[in-house]
Formats: structure tokens, C-alpha cells, sequence
């Protein structure tokens, strides 16, 4: 998926996130968005996943050279971050199959590979509100990387994550992301060291 973004800008009441910030994201291109805290990292993630619309610019989305309506670009983007929540009362494997409704999973993966991914094996029946923090930041992981979108776009995506859920996480991006687009919003180096591209937020405060 390609996304071109040109001159927009996002501010909350009088105050600007960030302003005249144009750029392309290309088919297959790894990108990552850095700023220290509260820079706009995941204000700008939301724009261009069209979660949020800029204050002032445009955003426009085509796939494979056809131009994308705003209300279908969903379809074709996965997210993790902070702002994006599992259903706790259901367990691992009813989570799994309920995603499943909404988007496939990439190289036709079921959700009993999914339980395997994750390593979880003995967790397939537990709710996940008994999950530890660092399961569930896997499980949001396993969800956006897994389902087959050409577009990942991942916010802190290794937070609750010790070293060998770090680990796993590069594994999981090395094995799944070949010639999709990636967005990591982080100013963790390990999260996003991969990426071919840097963009900083506050060049454009």
C-alpha cells in the first residue's frame, strides 16, 4: 500500500502537534517514526491509518496503483499500540477465531498456528484478562503482523515485552513482513533498528 501525505497538520484546540509535514510511504518499504514522549509519534500513526483526520492536509491511500476511499482503507491495515484493546472475556482461542471474521490470517495461518506462534499452547482456553501484560502486547503483535494486510503499522510495539519477547518479536517481523509496508511509531531502538527509513516528528513541531 502506498500513502501519500502532503502539507498536513494536527493540532488539538490552539495548541499544533505537528504541522506541514509531507511525505510518501511506498509498497514494501519499512519506516519508522521517532520522538521522544508526547512528540506526536501516535497522533500521527492515528492520521495515517486514517483513524484520525489531519487538521489541515490531505492524506490519500492507493493500492497497487488504485485509489483507496477513506472508509475502505481499514480493510487493508493492521495495528498494535497502546490505544488498541482484545476482548478480555474471551479466552485465547475465541479471540483468535473472532479476528479471523474480520481479516485472514497471512499464508492461510489458523488460529491453532496463531496458538503455536505465540507459544501459548497451555494458555488456549484461558480468558485473557488473567494474560500477563507482556502476553497480551504478544497476542496485539501476533494480530496485526499475522492477518494479511499489505499495511503494518505498530505503535511501541515491544512495551511489556522482556528480552526474549524482544526476541520473538524480531523473529515474528523477519518472518512476516517480506514486501508489506511497516510503520513502527517508536523511540526504542531494538523496535525498529530494521526499518530503511527515519522520519522525526519534531522536524515538523
Amino acid at each position: 500500500m502506498d500513502i501519500s501525505l502532503t502539507n498536513i497538520g494536527k493540532r488539538y484546540r490552539l495548541q499544533w502537534i505537528f504541522r506541514g509535514f509531507s511525505y510518501q510511504f511506498k509498497t514494501g518499504e519499512q519506516y519508522a517514526i521517532l520522538g521522544p514522549n508526547g512528540s506526536g509519534k501516535s497522533t500521527l500513526s492515528k492520521v495515517i491509518s486514517g483513524h484520525l483526520s489531519p487538521s489541515e492536509g490531505k492524506v490519500e491511500f492507493s493500492l497497487k496503483d488504485k485509489k483507496l476511499d477513506i472508509d475502505e482503507v481499514y480493510r487493508h491495515i493492521s495495528i498494535a499500540g497502546p490505544y488498541i484493546d482484545v476482548i478480555e472475556e474471551f479466552t485465547l482461542l475465541e479471540m483468535l477465531e473472532f479476528h479471523l471474521k474480520f481479516k485472514p490470517y497471512i499464508n492461510q495461518l489458523k488460529p491453532k498456528n496463531l496458538v503455536e506462534i505465540l507459544n501459548f499452547s497451555s494458555s488456549r482456553h484461558k480468558e485473557i484478562r488473567f494474560f500477563s501484560s507482556g502476553m497480551k502486547q504478544r497476542l496485539k503483535l501476533v494480530l496485526a503482523i499475522c492477518s494479511e494486510t499489505p499495511l503494518i503499522l505498530l505503535d511501541e510495539p515491544t512495551t511489556n515485552l522482556d528480552a526474549q519477547g524482544v526476541e520473538w518479536y524480531r523473529e515474528l517481523i523477519e518472518t512476516y513482513t517480506k514486501d508489506r509496508t511497516l510503520i513502527i511509531a517508536s523511540n526504542v531502538e531494538h523496535d525498529y533498528d530494521f526499518c530503511q527509513h527515519q522520519i522525526r516528528v519534531t522536524n515538523f513541531s
